[in-house]
């Protein structure tokens, strides 16, 4: 077995999977041979993309609709997936939203909704895996979190520190989980190409692309690999990073 494939059998859940960078993780775990559980929004959307990715791969893929930013949600997420496999081998937390604007300007609730689905989300979901990861003695919990968690960007304070939040607690749940065989990592993307991108005018992307070494955006199968990567036994000894897929932009 090359040492980037997953162990038999696995079992993945993957947050806001239905298109993207949730899309291609799902995507990519799926070839590799595990079962994923992908989250959407509604349940027609999510069902919808899990169907068309087991067909296109001939995979095991199925969709739930699901609030995140929801604690009942979350838990309802984990206790169906316990159900139908009886297990979860990989949470993939990469649901997110963006309600961008300056500080002085910006809403209570914009600040609050950024803040529950990015961030009090991963809380909730990783909370109620862990009593089946420790049973196990084993899992991995990856958190998609972003260089402008680590950079910061103006007008993103709540997106900003929705995604800095993640790294502080990627990092302490690391330690406290780590003897029972679980590790928690962060991947922080930088400018990816995704629907949110495709719409920026070409100037602005000749300019981003100026600031990033590699000279290009990335893709969300760039991203996807990383997680495949900490997934797989080559990660084992990996806990409480931050892999940046960014192509250096900020290095």
């Amino acid at each position: 077995m090359n040492t980037t494939d997953l162990p038999p059998a696995q079992v993945a859940i993957v947050t806001g999977g239905t298109r993207g960078i949730g899309r291609a993780i799902t995507e990519t775990l799926a070839k590799s041979g595990a079962r994923v559980v992908l989250t959407g929004r509604d349940s027609a959307t999510a069902n919808d993309a899990a169907a068309a990715i087991a067909s296109e791969h001939n995979a095991n893929v199925t969709g739930i609709g699901c609030d995140i930013s929801r604690a009942e949600d979350c838990r309802a997420l984990v206790k169906g997936v316990l159900e139908q496999h009886e297990k979860i081998d990989i949470l993939v937390l990469n649901a997110g939203i963006t309600r961008d604007g300056l500080l002085a300007r910006m809403k209570e609730d914009d600040w609050q909704a950024v803040l529950d689905t990015n961030l009090t989300s991963a809380y909730h979901c990783s909370k109620t895996v862990l009593r089946s990861m420790t049973r196990a003695k084993k899992g991995k919990i990856i958190m998609i979190t972003s260089i402008v968690g680590l950079n910061g960007n103006p007008g993103q304070c709540n997106y900003a520190a929705s995604k800095a939040g993640l790294v502080g607690f990627c990092k302490s749940l690391a330690r406290e989980i780590g003897s029972r065989g679980i590790t928690v990592n962060c991947i922080a993307p930088g400018y990816i190409q995704t629907d949110m991108t495709e719409s920026l005018p070409e100037n602005v992307k000749d300019a981003l692309k100026q600031q990033i070494p590699l000279g290009r955006l990335g893709l969300p199968e760039d991203v996807a690999s990383a997680v495949l990567f900490l997934a797989s036994d080559a990660g084992d000894y990996i806990t409480g990073s931050v892999i940046q897929v960014d192509g250096g932009m900020a290095m």
